[in-house]
């Protein structure tokens, strides 16, 4: 069974805005929705291994900083050239004003 792990502080992250979260050797990407949901994706784009937190978050699209690909941080799923590969996403939850995700 995966484990719920403390990940950031719900303000950590502004509005349609991602950040880094590394935990047990493994970068994980945050974001906050328009609607004030939070989402968990791996950290590192699929085509070039970039930081995705450095990255444009607009809706429910992060776009890779380097190539301009995009994914949708929601569902994971590739949006296309030249990224063909998914993001694997990760269950997230807001307790007490703490955003924990779900790693295993």
């Amino acid at each position: 069974m995966a484990d719920w792990v403390d990940a950031c502080a719900a303000g950590d992250i502004d509005e349609e805005d991602v950040i880094r979260w590394d935990h047990a050797g493994r970068t994980f990407a945050i974001y906050r929705s328009p609607d004030d949901e939070y989402f968990a994706t791996d950290g590192l784009c699929t085509h070039e291994r970039i930081h995705l937190a450095e990255g444009l978050v607009m809706d429910d699209i992060i776009e890779c900083p380097k190539h301009n690909g995009r994914f949708n941080y929601k569902t994971g799923l590739a949006k296309g050239a030249p990224v063909c590969i998914n993001l694997q996403t990760y269950a997230v939850r807001v307790e007490a004003g703490r955003v924990l995700v779900q790693v295993g």
